[in-house]
C-alpha cells in the first residue's frame, strides 16, 4: 500500500488539562501517513485520482485549532476519523505532539494507527 505523508503540520490550539495550558493556544505538531493506492494518480496525473493532501491538511488544522481537547490521545483519534472520512484512505497513522510540554524534552505526544472499518463510511 502506498502512503501520502503530511509532516510537521503546525496548528495553534488549546490542548491540555491544566488551567495554564487551557488559557491560550499552543503549538500542536501533526504528522499523518495516509495509506492509499496511488497507481491511478500516477498514471492520470490528476488530483481527482488521489487524496488531496492540501485539503486534508486544512481540515486537520481547522479541527485542531477549534476543538479544544484535553488530551493528545483524543485529538489524535479525532484527526484519524477525519482522515478516514476520505473514501480513498484505507488506513492512517496519526502522530500528535506538544512541543515543549515537558522540561528537557523536545516534545511529547502519541501516535495511533487506525484502519478503515466497515462502519467508517458512516462518519
Amino acid at each position: 500500500m502506498d502512503k501520502i505523508l503530511i509532516t510537521n503540520l503546525i496548528a495553534r490550539g488549546v490542548i491540555g488539562v491544566t488551567e495554564r495550558e487551557r488559557r491560550r493556544p499552543q503549538d500542536i505538531r501533526i504528522n499523518v501517513a495516509l495509506f492509499t493506492d496511488t497507481r491511478r494518480a500516477g498514471k492520470s496525473d490528476s488530483i481527482r485520482s488521489t487524496v488531496d493532501y492540501s485539503a486534508m491538511a486544512k481540515k486537520l488544522i481547522a479541527h485542531a485549532e477549534n476543538v479544544g481537547r484535553q488530551t493528545v490521545e483524543a485529538l489524535a483519534s479525532d484527526l484519524a476519523e477525519i482522515c478516514l472520512s476520505e473514501q480513498k484512505v484505507a488506513k492512517v497513522i496519526v502522530r500528535v505532539e506538544k512541543p515543549g510540554a515537558v522540561r528537557f524534552a523536545e516534545s511529547v505526544g502519541v501516535e495511533i494507527e487506525r484502519p478503515r472499518s466497515p462502519d467508517t463510511n458512516a462518519l
